[in-house]
């Protein structure tokens, strides 16, 4: 059976949207055209692939088990025609969790790697959203599971992270922090703690009860907020440059010294050559700057549910002969 990637592409969309309209809109394609695709694909499967009705559109048990296999055919198609057709498009490279700068860390590795489109994704999951639908190349950020199937990953950078406080918090005095030792202070947060996995994992693993969640608004407006109550407390990346807030002060933790992790994300088959010196020039760049120094008698990393992104010695070290890796 030979399958037509425009059809099969049609169908991803839809399922992606499952609204008809958006999905015709996104493909440049009238709704009536985008329907006979789909129409056309279920005969050929002999099986309906989407249930229509005053509900909306949903999957049917065919179309869940169709998804996947029909994402990594149309990211196959793609990366067939890029392998051969020579392109001088941008890539494309989105980022998430803007309070903690990740440009600063991208600024420092893009210096020949091609010319890049930069964008601003809100957090993970709409990040790899547009991973999967084709709207961007690759993503920089802190990346934790669950991934969805067809994502791979390589870490990049691990970051020590600072308390930051009050100068009249209790501990700001403290040339370093144990973690333990903030166990009677507020962890402050720019959003919903279950939404961000370092502060969370971090509350759980070294008992911090008191948290209270704010509005992210930009880091100064953030850190006026800490400062507002002598007890409050919150972690930033080491290098991240903090504004002038009156006041505050930036504590090194230590026994054990948190890292953040920062890792670029990209679609399995995605075949943009730029991707190729991007993963390079990170690898090159994390081990002129000592980027994945991590040693577990001294360092915590949060413990993510399965094994695949938890790093031991040998994941980090950057392979330069093969830049892409899972880490």
């Amino acid at each position: 059976m030979d399958l037509d990637v425009a059809q099969v592409r049609a169908f991803v969309r839809t399922a992606e949207e499952l609204h008809f309209g958006r999905a015709a809109g996104q493909l440049a394609i009238s709704q009536q055209a985008l329907s006979k695709r789909i129409a056309r694909l279920e005969f050929l499967l002999g099986t309906e692939l989407f249930q229509r009705g005053g509900n909306g559109v949903r999957l049917t048990e065919a179309g869940q088990r169709f998804l996947l296999p029909a994402r990594q055919a149309v990211a196959a198609a793609d990366a067939a025609v890029a392998a051969v057709v020579v392109t001088d498009d941008p890539l494309r490279v989105d980022v998430w969790g803007h309070l903690y700068a990740p440009m600063r860390t991208l600024a420092q590795v893009v210096g020949g790697t091609g010319e890049l489109t930069l964008g601003h994704g809100r957090d993970l999951p709409s990040v790899t959203t547009a991973l999967l639908r084709g709207d961007i190349d690759a993503a920089f950020g802190r990346v934790h599971p669950p991934l969805p199937a067809g994502l791979a990953h390589r870490l990049v950078r691990l970051e020590p992270v600072d308390a930051v406080l009050s100068e009249n918090h209790p501990l700001a005095a403290e040339p370093a922090l144990r973690p333990d030792q903030l166990r009677g202070s507020m962890l402050w947060a720019p959003g919903p703690l279950n939404r961000l996995d370092f502060l969370h994992r971090f509350a759980d693993r070294f008992g911090i009860q008191n948290t209270a969640t704010s509005v992210n608004l930009g880091l100064a407006h953030f850190l006026a907020e800490v400062m507002e109550e002598p007890r409050r407390f919150s972690l930033v990346p080491a290098d991240v440059p903090l504004p002038e807030v009156p006041g505050l002060c930036s504590v090194p933790l230590v026994d054990p010294t948190p890292l953040y992790a920062w890792s670029l994300l990209w679609c399995t088959g995605n075949g943009h050559p730029g991707l190729d010196s991007l993963t390079a020039a990170c690898a090159g760049e994390a081990g002129r700057r000592r980027w994945l120094e991590y040693d577990p008698a001294s360092d915590w990393l949060p413990e993510p549910p399965t094994s695949d992104l938890a790093p031991d010695q040998n994941d980090l070290v950057a392979d330069s002969a093969n830049p892409r890796f899972t880490g």
